[in-house]
């Protein structure tokens, strides 16, 4: 079993900058691929970016180019760096291990 805590969330203006963190702990030599997922209020929860083992990266379109994702393997942790934020970022952003370990989730809302 693997662990996971985001933190990081918050109130920005549009426009604004971010960066949420992944800790996680547990059964981590376990771990293929870390990913960033977000939940609208009323929608589905959608897959926005991952970083796997080797260190290829994926992204969601709709945040290339905006969004990075990027880890520490010394802390275990990963990051999701949010650049230009817009309304429509305004989610609860979830981390998640091997699409199976989920964390709980910190609320970003895009905002001015």
């Amino acid at each position: 079993q693997v662990q996971l805590v985001e933190s990081g969330g918050g109130l920005v203006q549009p426009g604004g900058s971010l960066r949420l963190s992944c800790a996680a702990s547990g059964s981590i030599f376990s771990i293929y691929v870390m990913g960033w997922y977000r939940q609208a209020p009323g929608k589905e929860r959608k897959f926005v970016a991952n970083i796997i083992r080797g260190g290829s990266t994926n992204y969601a379109d709709s945040v290339k180019g905006r969004f990075t994702i990027s880890r520490d393997n010394a802390k275990n942790t990963v990051y999701l760096q949010m650049n230009s934020l817009k309304p429509e970022d305004t989610a609860v952003y979830y981390c998640a291990a091997n699409s199976v370990n989920w964390g709980n989730g910190t609320l970003v809302t895009v905002s001015s």
